[in-house]
């Protein structure tokens, strides 16, 4: 396995949502979700509205989107609730559990409208059940704002454990961790279940 290898999937469902590529339709809600000052609170601050409509046209113009990143679309509607990222936590950054650094990292970030609906969740098992039947057994690292007590409680109901804290964005961050495997069980009952 390559270690920048991640989930190839384009697209992965689940019951109400659909993980997919960006569009340019996209465009406004990515920009009011990365500026955002309450949703970017336990991510290091909204960043400006320049510099987030300068990437996404350079990734929409390149048509080249980085493997593992997700929107998070109503399944109905397709219209955008927050992204997902299945990707490598890169070797420069603190939090690591094993000596090579790159681990599977999840994030996530959700708009305001979409909090409290269980979102999240769903959208994080997709994906980690569609790596774990795509991918070797392998630790999966969640790194959160320790302040961010409702991020903490999510990595704990999908299964993570904190193992440890580091400094990261000016706050202290908890690293957490689980096992790819767990969700590969998950992931053949998954697949069995009727859609």
């Amino acid at each position: 396995m390559s270690p920048s290898r991640t989930l190839s999937a384009t697209e992965v469902r689940s019951e109400r949502l659909l993980l997919r590529r960006a569009h340019a339709a996209d465009r406004e809600a990515i920009v009011e979700l990365m500026t955002d000052p309450e949703v970017q609170a336990h991510l290091g601050g909204p960043r400006p509205r320049g510099d987030v409509e300068k990437q996404f046209d350079t990734v929409m113009a390149t048509g080249a989107p980085r493997p593992g990143n997700f929107v998070i679309a109503d399944g109905a509607t397709d219209r955008l609730l927050g992204t997902l990222m299945l990707g490598r936590r890169a070797r420069d950054l603190p939090g690591h559990v094993t000596e090579d650094g790159e681990e599977l990292e999840l994030g996530y970030v959700l708009r305001r409208g979409a909090w409290g609906a269980g979102y999240a969740f769903e959208a994080a098992t997709a994906a980690l059940r569609a790596a774990a039947g795509e991918l070797p057994d392998q630790p999966v690292v969640l790194v959160t704002q320790t302040a961010n007590e409702r991020s903490l409680a999510l990595a704990a109901r999908l299964g993570f454990r904190p193992v440890g804290t580091f400094e990261e964005w000016g706050a202290e961050q908890t690293l957490c961790a689980a096992d790819l495997s767990a969700f590969r069980l998950q992931h053949a009952e998954w697949r069995r279940t009727p859609r």
